[in-house]
């Protein structure tokens, strides 16, 4: 024991010690200041008074007037005492009693996690427990309140006899957690109420129960296991719904979980899990599959972390090194659609497997980078998609598989005047197989028939492919300079030249992953314009435009960037029509491209804004377009967007799209936020989306509700569905939990 104090008193008759002024006792880790301190060796006690401060070996703090304790610290009685966890948790008493160094009793006590106001230290915290009794047991690691009740801003909301919690030092500690509400108007109002089993530092097991008024009890088991290279996780969840009946529609249309009472979905369930692995420094395997008995369970019970609409179930392995890049990838889509036999799910395809490879030596070749590729793919699919009223099969019933490989080389030079002079070199090479059945070949020639133009419809069972390039690439920045600001205008071209595409004007080539198709600026100066492997460009090609940027020494910044692209010879690949018309309405179906720019401005005071556009290369009409701005500075934020997107028959939209969302947030108070956001569908005249919510949040609690409405945009009212009202609301409370609501569903 060290002992500091300005005196000592040493009393031989009655065999005591005192200390006084300026008292500092340190033992075992413990430590004591106070003003005075009497020790009496007879009973090995301390008494401690004047300002006492006392700090244990697990850095708990606690204050007093006067404490009574034994010389280990071990035990001990104090009266008016406050406590102050190292984990900032807070504890106040009448008086308190210490036994065993382990089990501490507070007798008309008090509870909270959250700090005391320094301005007003006696005002009431945001929420605190107030107990005739808390009992903290060190071993078993709980506090235990009796006769307790629940106060907030200090007026109380719940009384409860009693109850325990996990110490604050916890982490981890078997026990019921929080209970969670779900409502949706399908289910009814349900509780979850979820128990935790902390089995091991490396593993444990969450059981839920959720009983709905409509439906009945649902059942859920989450197991999770770490290791030192990575974890996985396992879910199940199952449901004898009460009444399948309330799936129906109010329009009359039905579920897929809706049925009679015999109906086979009354039992539905599924089995998920995930899991990555670090098998070393350079590689990592991984999987995320869900199993169920119907198309959307997962989804319309809100099933956490396998709730997504679209849920994508994969099984992966990835290894990375320096500029060298392996992936391997099986995968399976699943559109979570509520629709009574939707014909989606069997025509989402089973990717298995997708393979990328690339590869970037260290050392230049010949002066230049060479950066070498590989992809597969093989897709299978067991039923045709493809829609009569819209002119593409999206995908063929059958096994496509396709292997390329691909390099590339290219090196910049500088001249004396500053232009930077690119040539290129590129050469990629496919082999495809497709095994398809009548049912695609009938919808191939189908689609042809329906076209503008006629077109080929060569179905073939294997083919090969080869594209090569020469390109060259000339940029002249240009540094415009002045006191207050300085610009950098680079002009630039680019020139590709190739042979045509081989089988662009062919039907029977599928289309699997170069669907998605936008022509902009972003797009501009790219080698290859398509999106995936499954086309290329062909012909030779020039585009050509400027970049700009600026900026100020006020802290503006700008910058902009504005083009066209020449088809100079051969076959034009974006006028070639395949399964799904990728490259129509894409502003490059002509030999003269629409033009492409964009613009964009940034301020110290937090405003920003960008403009893109595409427009018609002989009239300007704009094709394509969208604006966005924010603002962003203590206490408002706003943002604001608009898309437009001109009508694309062949896509299957005959109208014009035009779309606006406004978002706004507003943090009126230090703690307190308010937040909106809407998007109107200027071709229904409908605001298909609107919410509104506000949040409260500091160091103990926070608050959100959010309100939400969805409206359906179908142009014909009769087949509307009706508004969809999404509620939801959390309360967290700091070292208690969460409470809430995910979210509420309501039919108007």
């Amino acid at each position: 024991m060290l002992l500091e104090a300005d005196t000592l008193v040493y009393d031989h008759d009655k065999n005591t010690v005192t200390a006084v002024g300026g008292v500092r006792i340190d033992y075992g880790g413990n430590r004591l200041v106070a003003q005075r301190v009497a020790y009496d060796r007879n009973t090995g006690r301390l008494v401690a008074s004047g300002n006492v401060e006392i700090v244990d070996s697990n850095g708990t703090k606690i204050y007093s007037d006067e404490i009574d304790v034994t010389d280990d610290f071990a035990n001990g009685f104090v009266n008016a005492l406050r406590v102050e966890t190292i984990d900032k948790t807070y504890f106040a008493a009448e008086s308190a009693e210490r036994m065993g160094g382990v089990l501490t009793t507070f007798n008309n006590g008090v509870y909270t996690a959250c700090a005391p106001c320094e301005a007003q230290p006696d005002r009431a915290p945001i929420w605190r427990i107030k107990a005739q009794k808390i009992i903290w047991n060190g071993t078993s690691k709980t506090v235990r309140f009796e006769n307790s009740r629940f106060e907030f801003f200090g007026f109380p909301i719940a009384y409860v006899p009693s109850f325990e919690i996990a110490d604050p030092t916890v982490k981890r500690k078997s026990g019921f957690l929080f209970p969670g509400l779900k409502t949706k108007s399908e289910l009814g109002f349900g509780v979850a109420v979820p128990y935790y089993f902390a089995l091991s530092p490396t593993y444990d097991l969450t059981v839920t129960g959720t009983g709905f008024t409509k439906q009945g009890f649902l059942g859920e088991a989450e197991w999770r296991q770490r290791f030192d290279s990575g974890e996985y996780s396992l879910k199940i969840a199952g449901i004898r719904q009460n009444d399948p009946q309330a799936f129906v529609q109010p329009n009359g249309r039905h579920g897929v979980n809706s049925g009679p009472a015999d109906d086979p979905n009354r039992l539905r369930g599924m089995v998920g899990t995930k899991g990555r692995f670090d098998i070393n420094p350079r590689w990592v395997f991984g999987w995320d599959i869900l199993a169920q008995s119907d198309q959307n369970f997962a989804y319309t019970y809100q099933i956490d972390g396998y709730s997504n609409y679209i849920y994508q179930s994969q099984i992966y392995l990835t290894g990375l090194n320096d500029r060298n890049f392996f992936d391997l990838r099986a995968m399976r889509f699943e559109v979570q659609s509520d629709a009574l036999n939707d014909e989606r799910r069997d025509k989402e395809p089973w990717v298995l497997p997708v393979w990328d490879y690339s590869y970037i030596p260290d050392e230049p070749v010949w002066g230049g980078e060479l950066n070498f590729g590989v992809n597969l793919r093989s897709v299978s699919r067991s039923h045709l998609d493809y829609r009569p009223e819209k002119p593409a099969v999206r995908g063929i019933d059958g096994t496509s598989t396709r292997l390329t490989a691909e390099a590339e080389w290219k090196r910049s030079f500088i001249t004396d005047g500053g232009l930077v002079v690119t040539p290129l070199l590129a050469f990629q090479a496919d082999t495809t197989s497709v095994s398809q059945t009548q049912a695609s070949v009938d919808a191939i020639n189908n689609m042809a028939a329906r076209l503008p133009t006629p077109v080929e419809t060569d179905i073939l069972s294997a083919y090969y492919r080869a594209m090569a390039t020469a390109g060259l690439e000339l940029r002249w920045p240009v540094l415009f300079s002045s006191t207050s600001a300085s610009h950098v205008l680079e002009p630039m071209a680019q020139v590709f030249a190739r042979p045509n595409e081989r089988y662009a004007a062919e039907l029977g080539i599928p289309n699997e992953d170069a669907q998605s198709f936008v022509f902009d600026a972003t797009t501009l100066f790219e080698r290859d314009k398509f999106s995936g492997y499954d086309r290329i460009e062909g012909g030779t090609r020039a585009n050509v435009g400027f970049r700009y940027s600026g900026s100020y020494d006020n802290g503006w910044a700008t910058n902009a960037l504005f083009g066209q692209s020449y088809q100079l010879a051969g076959r034009n690949s974006f006028a070639s029509p395949d399964l799904v018309n990728a490259g129509a309405y894409s502003g490059l179906e002509t030999d003269t491209s629409d033009f492409v720019g964009l613009m964009g401005l940034v301020s110290p005071l937090g405003l920003s804004a960008s403009a893109s556009a595409r427009l018609d290369e002989h009239t300007l009409e704009v094709r394509r377009a969208e604006l966005k701005a924010g603002y962003s500075s203590s206490p408002i934020s706003v943002t604001a967007q608009y898309a437009f997107i001109q009508a694309q028959p062949l896509y299957g939209f005959d109208q014009d799209r035009k779309e606006m969302t406004l978002g706004a947030s507003s943090r009126f108070h230090e703690n307190w936020r308010a937040f909106g956001s809407g998007t109107y569908d200027f071709q229904s005249g409908v605001v298909t989306r609107n919410s509104v919510g506000f949040a409260y949040d500091d160091e103990c609690f926070s608050y959100t509700v959010t309100m939400t409405t969805k409206r359906d945009a179908n142009l014909n009212p009769e087949k509307r569905e009706k508004d969809v009202q999404t509620f939801g609301f959390n309360i967290s409370f700091r070292t208690l939990g969460d409470f809430g609501s995910s979210t509420r569903d309501l039919l108007q």
